[in-house]
């Protein structure tokens, strides 16, 4: 049984890493429509998919600053896309301020965006390449994950 649970998460993870993304439209926390389009890096987009209320989520937040201030002059893009529903959505302009959030964030408070790309945990980080193809998905925020990332960004920057 084990065996068939590992089988089939390795299909849906496969089946996710082979989607692009496409253009779509949210509003920011300043409720003004924003495009993935015009948000996007020149080489990379790192998309992260949060709660107010996920521990994990508050945890990545300052390590995403940090590594957006290092590599938002090398083509690299962060939006942090919350995904907080119609209870929590007021916490989240509040909670960006407190936590100063230096890349944009964009309200799904349907999951609209997360369900399309059948995104199950938060958070979930996914590393969209130029042509939108995601090339990288990471579920989870623990200790050490920042260098996870930075490795990830490194690789496939390397690579473009």
């Amino acid at each position: 049984m084990k065996k068939w649970i590992a089988v089939f998460v390795t299909f849906a993870f496969m089946g996710i890493q082979a989607q692009t993304v496409t253009d779509f439209q949210l509003k920011d926390i300043e409720n003004t429509s924003r495009d993935f389009s015009e948000l996007k890096g020149e080489k990379l987009t790192l998309i992260d998919f949060w709660t107010t209320w996920c521990k994990p989520c508050n945890k990545a937040i300052p390590e995403l600053n940090k590594i957006y201030a290092t590599y938002k002059d090398k083509g690299v893009a962060i939006i942090g896309i919350s995904c907080d529903g119609p209870r929590s959505i007021a916490k989240v302009a509040p909670l960006s301020k407190s936590l100063q959030i230096q890349y944009p964030i964009l309200l799904d408070i349907d999951s609209e965006i997360k369900n399309r790309l059948n995104l199950m945990a938060f958070p979930t980080l996914i590393l969209v390449n130029s042509k939108g193809k995601i090339i990288w998905i990471h579920e989870g925020f623990v200790s050490g994950d920042a260098e996870l990332i930075i490795n990830e960004l490194e690789r496939n920057l390397n690579a473009n």
